[in-house]
């Protein structure tokens, strides 16, 4: 009688090896996703999709984020379908994260502009014009912390 485990390729007795390797490309991620452990196992069946067990189990996990001041933040993240777990999936649930990523833009953009603007490039390059610059920023930012 044959006996069977999960996961892998059947390879017959018979072979070198009894299992075969997952390939490189390939990536098992195992998390806990809920923060109850459950009092004692339970069979589910019906369960036909992947949709169908996302519904069923319903999988949160809260998760704390620390800022740059060290101040931690706290959020609970969900997932109802596979695409909850990629970057953009995470991303979208998160106000923390998405902040993160607007502020990564942000930056993006001003280093796209210090690459490409010749004219300031010219004014960085200059001292006289590179601390002219610097003053007129700081004065902004002054008039922009004193309108708040």
């Amino acid at each position: 009688m044959e006996s069977y485990g999960l996961g892998g390729t059947e390879v017959r007795t018979d072979a070198n090896e009894a299992i075969q390797e997952i390939p490189q490309n390939r990536t098992l991620l195992v998390e806990k996703l809920t923060q109850d452990q459950p009092i004692k196992p339970v069979v589910v069946k019906g369960l036909k999709t992947i949709d169908d067990v996302f519904q069923h189990f319903d999988p949160k996990v809260e998760v704390e984020f620390e800022d740059a001041d060290g101040v931690l933040k706290k959020e609970e993240l969900g997932f109802s379908n596979l695409g909850d777990f990629g970057g953009k999936g995470i991303t979208r649930q998160s106000k923390f994260l998405k902040d993160l990523n607007t502020e990564k833009d942000q930056y993006i953009k001003v280093i796209k502009q210090l690459k490409t603007n010749k004219i300031l490039k010219a004014a960085l390059t200059n001292p006289e014009a590179k601390t002219a610059l610097i003053e007129s920023i700081k004065a902004l930012l002054t008039e922009i912390e004193e309108k708040k």
